[in-house]
């Protein structure tokens, strides 16, 4: 039995999509906790802020919560070619927490989904890209959905077993 953390950068189709590798992981005897990175309100991440001292609340609650997922997943929409604010201030402000910025991140096991109003081939590069900088082992297979292709339940097994592995 593992437990999973599913982040997701959009309150609409992808925690939807979130739901459905809940649901899935659950029947397979993991457990899971779905980190809702639009309920953040943190500001953006910038070196002024960091150098004052400021420190985002919750900043630690999430990490505690990403830190005891054995594998994540990484579910977010494209925007504009790539990543989603939320997820991309959220890793900003993660990786300036302790003395390694790496430290949350590396060797954890990651699989990457998205439904995206196009293809998501790029929020999947990007995110691919991000991971992998940061020393994550980013699993090779990814799922991408839309309102033209759903999410296949067979690749979100797949992802599933192979971070649970």
């Amino acid at each position: 039995m593992a437990h999973v953390t599913l982040l997701t950068a959009s309150d609409g189709m992808n925690m939807l999509l979130a739901n459905k590798f809940a649901d899935q992981a659950t029947a397979m005897g993991h457990t899971t906790d779905i980190v809702d990175l639009m309920g953040l309100e943190w500001p953006v991440y910038t070196n002024k802020l960091v150098k004052s001292g400021f420190e985002p609340e919750g900043v630690k609650d999430i990490m505690s919560r990403m830190d005891k997922g054995d594998g994540w997943v990484s579910i977010a929409p494209e925007y504009n070619g790539s990543l989603p604010s939320a997820l991309n201030n959220t890793v900003a402000w993660l990786s300036k927490q302790g003395d390694d910025f790496r430290a949350l991140f590396n060797g954890r096991k990651v699989g990457l989904a998205t439904h995206s109003g196009g293809g998501g081939d790029h929020v999947i590069m990007a995110m691919r890209q991000q991971f992998g900088y940061l020393g994550c082992n980013v699993i090779g297979r990814s799922l991408t959905s839309n309102f033209s292709k759903e999410a296949s339940p067979e690749t979100i097994e797949s992802i599933l077993t192979q971070l649970c592995a």
